[in-house]
């Protein structure tokens, strides 16, 4: 039975005589793991199944290229045209299927972007003839429009075979079906192109041609991007009529935002298509909504959703009829589990800070800074190595120590946790009540529920010393004491118009009117948006050439949209002299000048808490140091460190 909370989230829905056991759906992501032949290993089969034994209605299989030859964008997509295929995605399908998820997978062609295919020796086709990315482009002639149609109906069969028991057709963000509903792109002046309904021609072709491969009772999904998102697009209105041709031809309308596009790349559209933290909770519902008032086929929204209250409303308010996720159910792949038996206060809502996509992109392997066991499900799907029971101190309650406490309680350790301080959550606590970071918030609080949960003795006002340790006689100590802001070697940075970036965190009226701030860094960055928000005038001053916001590239264009979009002001290749009375003065390309500021505010870095772990290192059996005492980093390192250096104490590697 439902949960009362969420009576219409928890509530079956029927798409084409299929019966979806709720209406959250795992949205597609694509496979972290493949092996030479482009196929799911047994890894990737563990990630996906990891959601449909959270719970949720649907899950589906990002990037299924439908032609190999002509459609391939990248080396990571599994190929949809190709026999070998069917084994292993039997395994995969059969996997999420015995948990009572629907298995869907994308029907993806690259169209115009597909490199891959150029790479390995293909001519590149897209709607009209052109350059992109610096290759050539040639129109789809009408023989290979009518091949590339059967190429998405022959995927689709391909999937039902398989055992999928639907299909995402991607007819968003960019890809051939977007070129073609495109009025920026498609410019052709046949039946495929000109007025609203020609140039939906082929995606209502690909439907009509899925429908009749797989049979009625077969559900046919499509994205489409509501609005395109940039001048000389298409916006809403335009996505109401592609809707409406496309209403009846299929069983969800999934309604996303956005188009990557010539000068509307990356850098400009990838958080319209996937919100950042700095934007609000289910920006991209707004189009999901306008489109449901105007046609009788259910829709489906996404965008960085991942609280279940919102999600309850959206659905309770007809504003769509499925929520669909995809860092949510990555950052808390129980979340179906925990809103259906009442617990929804465990649910982790995703930061939407990107360190999932930004590790695919760095390593190709799957991250979150919140869940240390993305990525590690087939690991984790068995017991573990038998642990033999400890006592465990921890020292240090920020992020990393209570997730290394929560961690050994649950292996049947015995935990005392000690803090220096008066309460948990560490240094990010100074960060709790900025806007954008209310997810970390959430998250602080969240884990200091689990300590609490678990019984686990915390000390409170006690720094962990040697002295202590000998009283308490741990076999295992995890040292997470965290790190110490670098204070700049600079004349008057010990002036009462001096502060750190901490300092300026928990109580921002000391920055005054106008602010300087020392470092674009990450911790400067964030600094000087927050400060912005609130009215403040922000100036940022950096001895580098840009940003260095760290290895999250996708969080630091968002950042950089920020900066931007707030007019704070970025002086790169200059540095910091002197602080005076009135302001800053520094030295750029060989001048001098002087910036005046109401604050002069330090972000320059922070350096480990080395010696103070040091001093424990030989004072039990079993030593860990984790987190910023190690090296400084963020929140994914500090759980990943924390989470593994838990999970080896006592740990029997041999019976």
């Amino acid at each position: 039975m439902a949960h009362p909370k969420y009576p219409h989230l928890m509530e079956p829905i029927t798409l084409a005589n299929t019966v979806f056991r709720n209406r959250i759906f795992a949205s597609p992501t694509g496979p972290q793991f493949l092996n030479p032949e482009q196929l799911p290993t047994p890894e990737t089969i563990a990630y996906y199944e990891r959601k449909a034994l959270g719970g949720a209605a649907s899950v589906c299989i990002g990037d299924s290229v439908v032609d190999s030859v002509r459609g391939r964008v990248n080396w990571n997509h599994i190929p949809l045209d190709k026999r070998s295929s069917k084994a292993v995605l039997c395994c995969l399908t059969d996997a999420l299927s015995r948990h009572g998820a629907i298995a869907s997978t994308e029907l993806q062609h690259a169209g115009m972007y597909a490199r891959d295919s150029y790479r390995l020796g293909s001519r590149i086709y897209g709607p009209v003839e052109c350059e992109c990315n610096g290759l050539p482009v040639l129109a789809m002639t009408e023989e290979i429009i009518e091949e590339t149609i059967q190429a998405f109906a022959n995927a689709a069969a391909f999937a039902k075979q398989c055992g999928f028991g639907m299909v995402t057709i991607h007819g968003g963000h960019g890809w051939l079906i977007t070129q073609f509903l495109s009025p920026y792109i498609n410019k052709r002046k046949d039946r495929w192109g000109g007025s609203t309904e020609n140039r939906c021609r082929f995606a209502v072709a690909v439907c009509d041609a899925v429908r009749k491969a797989c049979g009625p009772d077969f559900p046919i999904e499509m994205r489409i991007s509501g609005s395109e998102c940039f001048d000389g697009g298409y916006d809403i209105a335009e996505g109401v009529k592609i809707a409406k041709q496309l209403d009846g031809h299929l069983d969800l309308i999934h309604v996303s935002a956005g188009q990557y596009t010539g000068a509307y790349a990356i850098q400009d559209m990838f958080t319209v298509t996937h919100p950042s933290m700095f934007g609000s909770e289910g920006h991209n519902v707004r189009f999901a909504a306008e489109i449901k008032k105007h046609v009788s086929t259910p829709v489906a929204t996404v965008g960085g959703i991942s609280d279940p209250d919102f999600m309850e409303e959206v659905i309770a308010s007809g504003k769509a009829d499925v929520v669909e996720a995809a860092r949510g159910l990555i950052c808390d792949p129980d979340l179906p589990n925990k809103v259906r038996s009442g617990r929804e206060g465990e649910v982790r809502k995703c930061m939407r800070c990107f360190t999932c996509f930004s590790g695919f992109m760095n390593t190709n392997l799957p991250r979150c800074a919140i869940n240390p066991v993305i990525g590690r499900e087939l690991e984790f799907s068995v017991q573990p190595l038998s642990a033999d029971k400890k006592r465990v101190l921890v020292a240090g309650g920020g992020i990393g120590g209570m997730t290394a406490a929560i961690t050994a309680a649950d292996r049947g350790h015995e935990v005392i946790l000690c803090e220096k301080s008066d309460r948990l959550g560490g240094v990010l606590l100074c960060e709790r009540d900025v806007p954008f970071k209310e997810r970390l918030g959430d998250y602080i609080a969240q884990t200091v529920r689990g300590v609490e949960k678990r019984g686990i003795r915390v000390l409170l006002g006690t720094p962990a010393t040697p002295e202590l340790a000998k009283e308490l006689g741990p076999d295992a100590i995890i040292a997470a004491l965290g790190s110490r802001p670098i204070v700049p070697r600079i004349p008057g940075i010990d002036g009462e118009n001096a502060a750190g970036a901490e300092d300026i965190y928990k109580d921002p009226s000391r920055a005054g009117g106008r602010a300087v701030i020392i470092g674009a860094g990450l911790v400067g960055a964030e600094l000087g948006i927050y400060l912005a928000m609130l009215g403040k005038e922000v100036e940022i001053i950096e001895l580098a050439d840009k940003l260095n916001v760290g290895s999250n590239k996708l969080h630091g264009i968002a950042i950089d949209q920020e900066l931007r979009r707030l007019g704070i002001n970025l002086r790169f290749n200059t540095r910091a002299v002197r602080i005076t009375p009135s302001g800053l003065v520094c030295e750029s390309g060989g001048e001098t000048f002087e910036l005046g500021a109401d604050s002069v505010i330090y972000a320059a870095g922070r350096e480990p808490r080395r010696a103070e772990a040091d001093a424990l290192r030989y004072a039990a059996r079993e030593f860990y140091q984790i987190g910023d005492c190690l090296v400084p980093g963020d929140v994914y390192e500090a759980n990943r460190l924390a989470f593994n250096a838990a999970m080896d104490i006592g740990k029997r590697l041999w019976p």
